[in-house]
């Protein structure tokens, strides 16, 4: 069990530095971007970015470092971004939802970005 205990002590290390990480990257890129609280079973993502090009809207991103679970991922990004909205009494359709994936051994801007066509499009809000 200690082994156990290690290896997911480790990998929430990882994944807290992967949030960092990508975080002080889109900063540094000129993006607004904040960490978000953990709020239990209502989470609401990793971070959000506000968007400069369209003011008022919004982009959760739910980051994530290891094994690729792109269904899982994409469902949690989703779920996360309506609650953001929804605890802020803001329209769906002025949050976007992303996974953002690292890949091993790249920079934060090689990680992978995952949603659903209708979230991109705003067709599903």
């Amino acid at each position: 069990m200690a082994d156990v205990a290690k290896r997911n002590a480790r990998n929430r290390r990882r994944g807290a530095q992967w949030q960092s990480d990508l975080r002080n990257g889109l900063r540094q890129a000129g993006l607004d971007v904040e960490r978000l609280v953990l709020t239990g079973k209502e989470d609401e993502g990793d971070l959000v970015v506000r968007d400069y090009l369209n003011p008022g809207e919004f982009v959760v991103i739910e980051a994530k470092a290891g094994a690729m679970h792109a269904a899982e991922f994409v469902r949690q990004a989703i779920t996360e971004g309506g609650h953001f909205a929804a605890h802020r009494g803001l329209d769906r359709a002025r949050v976007s939802s992303i996974a953002v994936v690292k890949r091993a051994g790249l920079n934060w801007k090689d990680a992978y970005v995952l949603t659903t066509v209708g979230d991109y499009f705003g067709l599903t809000r």
